[in-house]
């Protein structure tokens, strides 16, 4: 496949009450309004009330700020940091899916994500999603055109949604925001203060999928790893900052791991859509019922409730530049609601990218096989998606350094966690009922994915190991630890490095790669 390259081109207060009578919300695990009785209680299936239970211990509390009426604003604080990223409006920024955020995991992660004790990191690689962003270029004539709807039927607007009635659809497409570089900024300084030990003489390898925001993203990454060893009495060479090494152009014509696109059945398949279209027939008919409540005339759908619905991410993290006035689309669903529609950015994910796509894992496997090789120095074994060109070339594949840095999209990094196998213990994804992140094993959009959303691969090495040349690999997801599988994981959630390999024998042999290209009976 041809490629063009571009090689080292590029230098780097709170939630108002809602108005709404019947804002306490029917979704799937909010069925209960204000004025619900005992009675209708009572009519509720034993599965709907273990699951609202089980919500509420498992999210932690994350209902109790609504309860109140409010979400914290943080005003004390930045809504930004380098060490946690956002921290506004939380808890209720964590149920956009993958419109949300970035926001340390650590809190949650089932194993302490700081480096063990006695331990020395010798190689680190960051696969990270671009920052916050406007909508794509096709969601955003579908939205514009959703409120041209709303105004030309819409016979009155009622409590929360009378600022629709004024509400002109400005936001523009595909770019990233001013939020989301200063993501970016802080995620570049964050990894050179985690891998410091490296970072102060080392620069990082970087390379960027072809998309404007992807290439961006990476510089402004490079910014933020500048700053801090700008600022660090030990850097060495401070006048030789990080380039973008690599941009990999992005289409169906051209090789690259950083970019889905060129297995044909994978990109034809729909199966991810069906998926969450059985879902979203159970839990937005009762919200489209109440919207057109407070929207009398209003002609609107199901799927415009999604898009109602992602305007408030999309809304907030384009305000302002740190994303800390929530947009008043928040504030048009109940926190019930909010779960549900995160569970239906997970379904999609799951099943159009994740363990439940019969070829997902086949998308991440050309990026699994590079990892392979720079972790072991060894030249990449790959039949699927990798760019040979670019792979036998060590100005574009170098092979001995010890610091990666790859920016991609969501959808790319869901399938590349699943070739690692990352999601291998969760269960598939029910479609009558919710499943929470922890029950998932860690498995949703906005826990994995997140706007500005990064992996790190860690190897490491450890003067307590009996064996000191024993080298240790370990993987986080926005600083949560996902123990690996596929071989012998320690209470660290690492494996030894030829053990981890060896489980990843799978994407080693290219799996199915080779139904990529079958002709499906009727095709001609």
């Amino acid at each position: 496949m041809k490629s063009q390259l571009c090689l080292g081109s590029h230098p780097a207060d709170v939630l108002p009450a809602s108005n709404n009578s019947v804002h306490g919300g029917r979704g799937i695990t909010s069925k209960l309004g204000k004025k619900s009785t005992l009675a209708a209680l009572l009519k509720l299936n034993l599965v709907t009330v273990v699951t609202t239970l089980m919500l509420l211990v498992l999210f932690g509390g994350i209902f109790a700020p609504f309860l109140h009426g409010r979400v914290f604003r943080r005003r004390d604080l930045e809504c930004t940091s380098v060490k946690l990223g956002y921290q506004c409006n939380q808890p209720f920024a964590q149920l956009w899916g993958q419109y949300s955020p970035y926001s340390s995991l650590k809190s949650k992660s089932p194993i302490s994500p700081d480096v063990p004790s006695g331990c020395t990191i010798t190689f680190a690689q960051v696969l990270s999603r671009h920052g916050a962003r406007y909508p794509t270029k096709k969601k955003t004539e579908l939205y514009a055109k959703l409120f041209d709807r709303i105004k030309e039927t819409s016979k009155s607007y009622e409590d929360d949604f009378k600022f629709l009635k004024n509400f002109e659809y400005t936001l523009k497409s595909d770019d990233m925001t001013e939020f989301g570089n200063t993501q970016l900024f802080n995620s570049g300084a964050k990894f050179y203060d985690r891998y410091r030990g490296l970072a102060k003489e080392i620069r990082p390898f970087v390379r960027a999928a072809g998309s404007p925001r992807v290439i961006k993203s990476a510089e402004r990454f490079i910014q933020g790893f500048q700053k801090s060893l700008g600022l660090d009495p030990d850097g060495v060479e401070k006048d030789r900052p990080p380039i973008v090494n690599l941009i990999i152009p992005e289409g169906e014509s051209s090789n690259n791991t950083l970019d889905h696109s060129l297995c044909e059945n994978f990109e034809q398949d729909n199966s991810g859509k069906e998926k969450q279209k059985k879902f979203v027939d159970l839990f937005a008919p009762p919200i489209l019922e109440r919207v057109k409540t407070h929207l009398p005339g209003a002609n609107i759908t199901v799927t415009d409730v999604i898009y109602l619905m992602d305007m408030c991410s999309f809304h907030t993290v384009m305000s302002t530049p740190d994303a800390s006035k929530l947009s008043p689309f928040c504030q048009l669903f109940t926190p019930g609601e909010w779960v549900d529609y995160d569970y239906y950015q997970s379904l999609g994910k799951y099943y159009r990218y994740g363990p439940g796509s019969p070829l997902g894992a086949e998308q991440g496997m050309g990026f699994t096989n590079e990892l392979i090789a720079r972790l072991t120095n060894t030249p990449v074994n790959d039949s699927t998606s990798t760019n040979r060109t670019l792979t036998s070339n060590p100005t574009t594949f170098p092979l001995n350094a010890t610091l990666y840095a790859d920016f991609s999209h969501d959808n790319t990094m869901i399938t590349i966690f699943t070739a690692l196998g990352l999601f291998n213990s969760t269960e598939p994804l029910p479609l009558d009922r919710i499943r929470t992140p922890v029950e998932s094993d860690g498995f949703s959009a906005s826990w994995t994915v997140p706007f500005a959303g990064r992996a790190y691969v860690e190897k490491m090495k450890c003067d307590w190991s009996p064996r000191k040349d024993d080298e240790f690999v370990r993987i986080l997801l926005n600083d949560r630890v996902y123990p690996l599988h596929g071989c012998n994981v320690d209470s660290l959630g690492r494996c030894e490095l030829n053990d981890f390999v060896k489980g990843l024998s799978y994407a080693a042999s290219g799996g199915m790669w080779d139904r990529c290209f079958i002709k499906k009976s009727g095709n001609s």
